[in-house]
């Protein structure tokens, strides 16, 4: 909460305006109502600093900028945006409604989940962003922005008809720059994950399916293009099937497709307990 004077009205009304909301609550002790509203909004706005400022004008000692303003009765609230009023509120208010307020200019929660996923993916922390970016799909599945990260953490899991399906209902308005090289990225990915290697040695495995060296080529094969799912599976078999002098290096490949994995994915969390269940 930043208190308005003379002296820094500049840099927070107009200077910090630009980049953010800017609320202006205006006060003055004789008015309980006025400064029962400042002390409302310090509330409520007390975590979302990143996305509000709270301003606030004493009437008393900051008349001329109350008069700036062109306040004329306590309690006020005006929103600002580049300086210039967005919103504002007056008169006495409830929870309610300045709840009903401020819900109308602050991020809806799928913003917040969308904001993870991105900064998530940054990192390369594909669980944490695909925990987000899927909250913030279930919330609101029409929203394009959400999709394409949704898409995007597809694309990186090794997903692809999934991202194929999501792609397809991008309408023309929203495809942008970043839908495009999704595209681009997935014809790559289809690309990869169907290489002449693949189809060889998928096509001997159908013609010799008990050849345990082919199974445990196309499982390497499959992890190399983000097809982890469909490598373990085949390793997984080959371990509980093989015989002892087999066994130990599916076990191996198995392990190092796991390893892979980023930390708490779901696919390796299934596999462990699979694992574990057969060793025990």
């Amino acid at each position: 909460m930043i208190a308005i004077t003379l002296d820094n009205f500049q840099q927070v009304v107009v200077e910090e305006s630009r980049n953010k909301l800017v609320l202006v609550s205006f006060w003055a002790e004789q008015v309980p109502e006025s400064v029962e509203l400042r002390n409302k909004l310090a509330a409520k706005l007390s975590n979302l600093s990143e996305h509000i400022t709270l301003a606030t004008v004493d009437c008393q000692s900051q008349g001329q900028i109350a008069e700036q303003f062109g306040i004329k009765g306590l309690p006020t609230a005006i929103l600002l945006k580049d300086a210039q009023p967005l919103d504002g509120i007056s008169g006495p208010q409830d929870d309610a409604s300045i709840a009903e307020f401020l819900d109308k200019h602050l991020p809806k929660p799928e913003d917040f989940l969308l904001g993870q996923a991105k900064a998530a993916l940054e990192e390369n922390l594909l669980v944490e962003a695909q925990n987000a970016i899927t909250q913030a799909y279930e919330i609101d599945n029409s929203r394009a922005d959400i999709k394409l990260i949704l898409i995007d953490v597809y694309l990186q899991t090794g997903k692809n008809s999934e991202a194929k399906i999501l792609l397809d209902t991008i309408m023309m308005v929203d495809q942008d720059s970043e839908y495009h090289a999704l595209i681009a990225k997935l014809e790559l990915a289809e690309q990869a994950e169907n290489s002449p290697e693949i189809k060889a040695l998928e096509a001997q495995l159908i013609a010799t399916p008990d050849d345990i060296n082919l199974s445990q080529q196309l499982a390497a094969q499959y992890s190399q293009v983000n097809r982890q799912e469909d490598a373990l599976t085949i390793l997984f078999r080959l371990v509980q099937a093989g015989d002892e002098s087999t066994k130990e290096r599916s076990k191996e490949l198995f392990l190092d497709v796991l390893k892979a994995l980023p930390d708490g994915d779901p696919l390796a969390a299934k596999f462990r307990r699979k694992l574990y269940t057969l060793m025990y």
